[in-house]
């Protein structure tokens, strides 16, 4: 897979450590259902503070950076593409929670998984991206290995058809937000691109908050320890290590990282959860590893 327009030309050496960026980066958003399945607000509020108290190690990293922050923003477009993919990404939160609530969990996570197959798809056409062969087979057996780690086919038949149009667009969006990042990667600093993306998620899912929980604030410690855990671990940890790879990485491969997810959060529910792994689930997770590495090698 090559996609000259989003990734920027660089050295063997920071390939691989881009590689390595991704991989922590999905893993870290791999556990983000733990969190919010043990967050004590609803899942629009856990999605503003997952973005809001991101904000927290996002600012002292780039007040610590300074000038070494890269080129700032100069005209009013430059500030617009930086505060879109923010947007868009509260707008993939809010339809991914929302999809939960009303479709089953297998099917939200499958459909919400297609965000790789919409990338390639947006990237061949609008980006003229190249896209080999040995790519979309990576890619199909790495979606396949989720369906098997999710319990087969038989598991995606109790759905909500709206539920399911939801957690197909909160997908569109994802993938638009990968590439949104990939392109300003060209052009602005990782860190400065995580703060403003960040704080416009904060600022536009607030309201969302507002209007769909009854209960904002945790009321325990242990409540907002998950909070906490969510934004420093799976945004500023793990979506700042993917927006680090974008420079590197063609965003296509980089939204395969997405597939870690139900495979890190299947083994973080067996650690901290006692929830068993059988024999499909550990096959399912497999293939999707395979899938990933197949597709790399596209």
């Amino acid at each position: 897979m090559s996609q000259a327009a989003s990734a920027t030309v660089e050295t063997a050496p920071s390939n691989r450590l881009a590689l390595a960026a991704l991989i922590l980066g999905g893993a870290a958003i791999g556990g983000s259902p733990i969190f919010v399945r043990l967050s004590e607000v609803g899942p629009m509020a856990t999605a503003f503070w997952r973005v809001a108290l991101a904000l927290i190690p996002i600012v002292l990293f780039s007040l610590i950076k300074g000038k070494d922050a890269g080129p700032k923003p100069e005209k009013l477009s430059d500030y617009g593409l930086l505060v879109l993919p923010g947007v868009i990404l509260a707008l993939d939160l809010a339809a991914w929670h929302l999809s939960i609530t009303m479709t089953s969990v297998a099917n939200a996570t499958l459909l919400a998984n297609l965000a790789p197959v919409f990338v390639t798809i947006i990237g061949f056409l609008f980006f003229r991206a190249v896209v080999t062969r040995l790519f979309v087979i990576g890619l199909a057996l790495a979606l396949a290995g989720v369906v098997i780690l999710k319990g087969g086919p038989s598991a995606f038949g109790n759905g909500d058809l709206a539920g399911d149009g939801i957690a197909t667009v909160a997908a569109l969006f994802y993938a638009v937000y990968i590439l949104a990042i990939g392109r300003l990667r060209s052009r602005f600093d990782t860190i400065r691109i995580m703060l403003w993306s960040t704080a416009s998620a904060a600022v536009t899912i607030f309201p969302l908050a507002l209007a769909f929980e009854d209960q904002i604030l945790p009321a325990t410690a242990y409540g907002w320890a998950m909070v906490f855990g969510l934004a420093f671990v799976s945004h500023a940890g793990g979506q700042v290590a993917i927006a680090y790879a974008l420079a590197y990485l063609p965003a296509a491969f980089s939204s395969l990282t997405l597939l870690l997810q139900p495979v890190v959060a299947a083994i973080l529910a067996w650690i901290l959860l006692s929830e068993a792994i059988g024999p499909m689930q550990a096959i399912g997770g497999a293939v999707v590893l395979a899938g990933i590495m197949i597709a790399r090698r596209g």
